[in-house]
C-alpha cells in the first residue's frame, strides 16, 4: 500500500513537471522599489505581493526604464525600447513597431490562451493593439494615462463599455474570469495595473486608513515630499495588493498554484517624492531610484522559495527568462538585449559574464554595472559604498569612468545612429509632438479603429484640454479655420461608419462639420446639445497640474463614407458654426463595414 502511494505521488510529480506552467504577470504603474513591505516599508501593508518574494525568487538589483511605455516594450520584447520605435509615452510615440515580436506571441504560438487586462500603453490601433501582439483578448485602456478610475469607460476587445467600480477591481475581475475560463489549459494572464499612477484616486475605505497619517519613512528629498500624495499612493497600493491576493487565491482554489509562474514588478520609479531607501531619483529620472524596481518570480513547482539573486538584471531579461522556464520557443529572430536568468533563479552554478544595463529617457542615458552607475551627466558613483549617489568617484576611478562613458556613446550610436542626444520635440498644448508614423485604419481582422484626441493634431485655435495628451480632449474649437487632423494610413479601401464622442452646450448645437480624406468627404451636424458637468467623484486629492478633469461624452453617428486606401491627413473641420463653439471632442471612430 505504501509503495502504491509513493508511486502515485511520483507519477503526479512527473505529470506536473511535464505540464506547461501557466504564467501570470502583474505590472504596477509608477510604484517605486520602496513601496513594499518586502523592501522594508513599514508604512503600508502589502502581504500578498510580499508573499511572492518569500515564496519565490527576488531579483535584488532589477532595472526598468524611467517611464511607462519604454519599460513595457522592453519587457514584451527582451530588447531596448528604441529598437522597437518607442520614443515617448503619448501621441503615437509610445507605439511598439509591428515587426517586434512579444512574449505573448511566443506563448500563444505554443498553445497558451493569452489575455491582457489593464493598461497597455504600446499602441491603440491595429496592428499596434494588444490583440495584434499575441493576446487573444484585451480589456482595459490602451493609452498610458486614464483620467477616470471610478466607473470608467474601458475597451472590451475593440469596443468601449462603461464599467462599474474601481478600475483595478474591475480589471482584476476580468482577469479572474479569464483564468476560470482557461483553467484546463496553459494560459498567460497579463495584469498591468493602472495604480499608483495619478490621478490621486483611491477607494474610500483604503483612503480612510491613510488620510492624515504621519509619514514615518521619508523621501530622499524629504523637503519635497507631500504627505497626502504619499498616503494616497499607499492607499492605492494596498488596494492593488488586495487584488493580487484575489488572483493568488483563485489559483490556489483551482489547484493551479504549484504550476503557475507569477511575476510582479513595476514600470518605473515612484511618481512622487516618497521613501526609496535613500536612493536618488524618481519617475522620469535615470538615477537609481528612478529605474530600480522590485521583481519577484514565484513558481513552486520549478523555483526555490526565499532565494535572492544579486546579479543586476532588467525588464529586458523577462522574455528570454520566461520562455526558458516555460519551455517555449521564442517567436522572432531579432537580437535580444536581455539574458535568460533561469540558471540564477534556480541557484545553478553557471558562468555569468560581466554586463551593463542602460537606462534611457528624454535624451538622458545612464548605465549600471554590477557595482557602479554612470549617471546621465557623466558622473560615476560607487553603488556599493554610496548607494545614494552622493559623491562622484570619477577622479579615483578614471579608467572605469572612461570605459562607461565610451559604452554610453556606443549605445547611443547603436540605438539612435549618433553619439549625440536626439533632438527634443514638443508639440502644441505642452504635449509631445505627434509621431510621424501614420495611424493605421481599416484592418478586416480588427475593423474598429479608434482615433482619440491624443493621436490627433489641433490646428488653428483648437487646444488640448490639458498638457498631458494621453487622456485629453480637444477644446476651444470656435472658428471655421480651426481643424483637427489625424495622419492616417487607410489599409483597406471600403465603406466606413463614422462616429464621434463629443460634448456641446445646447445653445451651441447645430454646427455643420466635414470629415475629409483625399477626395472623399462626409458631412454631419453636431446635434443634440450635450453639456454634462465635469466629474466630481474621481479624485481623492486635487488632480495634478496638466491632467484633464473628465466628463461624460456622448456618441454621435455621422454616417458612412467611402475611403480609398493610402496615407494622408484625415481632417475634421466646421463648415457652419451657429453658436460660440463647435464641440469638445474626445474620440473619432472609424469602423470598416464593407
Amino acid at each position: 500500500m505504501l509503495f502504491r502511494s509513493l508511486l502515485c505521488l511520483a507519477l503526479a510529480a512527473v505529470s506536473l513537471a511535464a505540464a506547461p506552467p501557466n504564467v501570470v504577470i502583474f505590472l504596477a504603474d509608477d510604484a517605486g522599489w520602496g513601496d513594499y513591505g518586502a523592501s522594508g516599508n513599514t508604512q503600508l501593508r502589502t502581504p500578498n505581493i510580499d508573499s511572492l518574494a518569500s515564496g519565490g525568487v527576488s531579483l535584488d538589483r532589477f532595472y526598468v526604464c524611467p517611464v511607462c511605455a519604454p519599460t513595457r516594450a522592453e519587457f514584451l520584447t527582451g530588447r531596448y525600447h528604441p529598437r522597437g520605435g518607442v520614443k515617448g509615452v503619448s501621441t503615437g510615440q509610445e507605439r511598439l513597431d509591428p515587426s517586434e515580436k512579444t512574449l505573448a506571441d511566443a506563448l500563444k504560438a505554443s498553445g497558451y490562451a493569452t489575455g491582457a487586462f489593464g493598461k497597455w500603453h504600446n499602441g491603440s490601433q491595429w496592428p499596434y493593439h494588444p490583440k495584434a501582439r499575441g493576446f487573444d483578448e484585451y480589456f482595459g485602456h490602451t493609452s498610458g494615462h486614464w483620467g477616470e478610475y471610478f466607473d470608467a469607460p474601458l475597451e472590451d476587445n475593440g469596443r468601449m463599455v462603461r464599467t462599474k467600480g474601481y478600475i483595478v477591481d474591475v480589471c482584476t475581475d476580468r482577469a479572474l474570469s479569464f483564468i476560470d475560463r482557461n483553467k484546463g489549459k496553459p494560459f498567460f494572464c497579463y495584469v498591468p495595473f493602472t495604480t499608483p499612477h495619478s490621478p490621486w484616486a483611491a477607494p474610500a475605505d483604503d483612503w480612510a486608513r491613510f488620510k492624515g497619517k504621519p509619514v514615518t519613512q521619508h523621501a530622499t528629498q524629504a523637503d519635497l515630499e507631500v504627505a497626502d500624495e504619499t498616503n494616497c499612493a499607499y492607499a492605492m497600493l494596498e488596494n492593488q495588493d488586495r487584488n493580487v491576493g484575489r488572483v493568488l487565491n483563485r489559483l490556489r482554489k483551482l489547484g493551479l498554484e504549484e504550476n503557475t509562474i507569477v511575476v510582479y514588478f513595476s514600470d518605473n520609479g515612484p511618481n512622487s517624492n516618497r521613501w526609496t531607501g535613500g536612493m536618488k531619483g524618481k519617475k522620469g529620472q535615470t538615477d537609481e531610484g528612478g529605474v530600480r524596481s522590485v521583481c519577484y518570480l514565484r513558481w513552486p513547482a520549478g523555483l526555490p522559495a526565499g532565494r535572492t539573486v544579486k546579479q543586476i538584471s532588467g525588464a529586458i531579461d523577462l522574455l528570454p527568462t520566461l520562455t526558458a522556464l516555460a519551455g517555449v520557443t521564442r517567436v522572432g529572430d531579432k537580437p535580444l538585449d536581455g539574458r535568460d536568468l533561469s540558471p540564477l533563479l534556480r541557484g545553478e552554478t553557471t558562468e555569468w559574464p560581466e554586463r551593463l544595463i542602460f537606462n534611457c529617457w528624454n535624451q538622458n542615458v545612464s548605465v549600471r554595472s554590477q557595482t557602479h552607475r554612470l549617471d546621465n551627466t557623466g558622473k560615476l558613483y560607487d553603488m556599493i559604498a554610496d548607494p545614494g549617489q552622493t559623491v562622484p568617484v570619477n577622479a579615483r576611478e578614471a579608467e572605469l569612468a572612461a570605459r562607461l562613458q565610451a559604452a554610453v556613446k556606443a549605445w547611443r550610436v547603436e540605438m539612435f545612429g549618433s553619439a549625440e542626444a536626439p533632438a527634443k520635440t514638443k508639440g502644441k498644448g505642452g504635449g509631445n509632438a505627434v509621431d510621424p508614423r501614420p495611424f493605421p485604419v481599416g484592418y478586416r481582422e480588427f475593423p474598429i479603429t479608434m482615433l482619440p484626441a491624443r493621436d490627433g493634431e489641433p490646428r488653428g485655435g483648437v487646444q488640448r484640454s490639458s498638457g498631458a495628451p494621453n487622456c485629453s480632449y480637444f477644446v476651444n474649437w470656435t472658428q471655421k479655420d480651426d481643424s483637427l487632423v489625424w495622419k492616417v494610413d487607410v489599409h483597406t479601401a471600403g465603406t466606413y461608419e463614422v462616429s464621434i464622442d463629443y460634448t456641446c452646450p445646447p445653445a451651441d448645437a447645430g454646427s455643420k462639420i466635414e470629415l475629409s480624406f483625399k477626395d472623399r468627404q462626409l458631412t454631419g451636424t453636431v446635434h443634440p446639445g450635450w453639456d454634462p458637468p465635469l466629474y466630481t467623484n474621481q479624485d481623492t486629492l486635487p488632480r495634478p497640474h496638466g491632467e484633464s478633469q473628465m466628463k461624460e461624452f456622448r456618441t454621435l453617428d455621422l454616417g458612412r463614407v467611402e475611403l480609398p486606401a493610402g496615407t494622408g491627413p484625415l481632417t475634421l473641420r466646421a463648415l457652419e458654426i451657429p453658436g460660440k463653439t463647435v464641440m469638445d471632442l474626445r474620440r473619432l471612430t472609424l469602423t470598416l463595414v464593407e
